[in-house]
């Protein structure tokens, strides 16, 4: 066994996974954290990071590194995803990780990955302990700046990184609380557009099986379970039906901030942004019905966080 560490850093949150991993790519899990630090605050709208969230980010980071030191762990990868991509000050973000990861493992350092690279990882992570025949799967690795739309059985297929997430369109769009019909109807325009390109570029019609990764997804799925609070267990591997799924989303949409905040599942770094989030799994379910005749959500727990630690698997 191998103790190995990966680091998700996305534009909502910064995620930590901490495991031990056999030779045959077995992992048992020593420590899973998420915070909301929400790091592209803004980048869609000024193209940089704003120093608040570089300063957020590097207190969580430092928080991990810590984690990292006492679990001695072995090797560690660190990600960073769209917004990342998409900032002109990105090099500052790169140096405080070096500074903070560096002391803990030398040389350890933050690494952006691509769309389709991001894709790759959720696909490996989400699939791992599927049943082959409920195969091909598209697997939806829904961010806060990107979404990535994987078809794949035991490898990956076809992807695509399509740039709307649940904070960029929350961001673009879902300016009152509630937002206004006018302004979901806009967002639902962005998301058909932008989703338009990935189910081009992705042939979803070949699917049998809908996998959900994600805060935002298994949210969801913990609302429509009816959930007084979220219970990650039961959430893995757990199916929703579009009829238990689309009202939950509907509600979401609607409802201010307030009443979301007051959802035991809900985490308090989703309560604005995840009605940007439901419009995007609405969209994805009436395009996968009307594509591929699929009417299931299946929700994973296990995601990119677990796709970038085995991608560091000796040998």
């Amino acid at each position: 066994m191998t103790r190995l560490a990966g680091i998700d850093c996305g534009t909502n949150s910064i995620r930590l996974l901490i495991s031990d991993v056999s030779a045959d790519g077995s992992m048992t899990d020593v420590h899973r954290e998420m915070r909301i630090v929400r790091l592209g605050q803004g980048v869609d709208a000024t193209g940089k990071f704003d120093p608040e969230a570089i300063e957020r980010t590097r207190v969580a980071l430092a928080d991990y590194a810590e984690l990292l030191y006492a679990n001695d762990v072995r090797g560690v990868r660190m990600v960073a995803t769209s917004a990342t991509r998409d900032a002109a000050n990105r090099d500052e973000f790169f140096a405080m990780t070096s500074d903070v990861l560096g002391a803990v493992l030398p040389g350890a350092i933050a690494e952006v990955i691509t769309g389709a690279e991001e894709a790759e990882l959720s696909f490996l992570g989400a699939v791992g302990e599927l049943d082959e025949a409920a195969g091909p799967f598209v697997v939806v690795d829904l961010g806060g700046g990107s979404t990535e739309v994987v078809l794949g059985s035991q490898g990956v297929q076809a992807s695509f990184s399509a740039d709307i997430g649940c904070v960029r369109l929350t961001e673009r769009c879902l300016h009152s609380d509630p937002p206004t019909q006018a302004e979901v109807t806009a967002a639902r325009d962005v998301v058909r557009e932008r989703l338009s390109e990935a189910l081009d570029a992705v042939p979803v019609q070949h699917a049998k099986s809908w996998v959900g990764v994600a805060g935002t997804f298994t949210t969801i799925a913990a609302l429509a379970r009816r959930m007084t609070t979220y219970d990650s267990d039961a959430i893995h591997l757990s199916k929703v039906g579009f009829g238990d799924l689309l009202p939950v989303c509907d509600e979401l949409i609607a409802m201010t901030r307030k009443q979301r905040a007051a959802l035991g599942p809900m985490h308090e770094g989703r309560v604005d942004v995840i009605g940007g989030g439901a419009i995007v799994v609405e969209e994805l379910a009436r395009e996968l019905g009307e594509r591929a005749g699929i009417n299931t959500l299946t929700v994973s727990e296990h995601d990119i966080l677990d796709g970038i630690v085995l991608s560091i698997l000796p040998g």
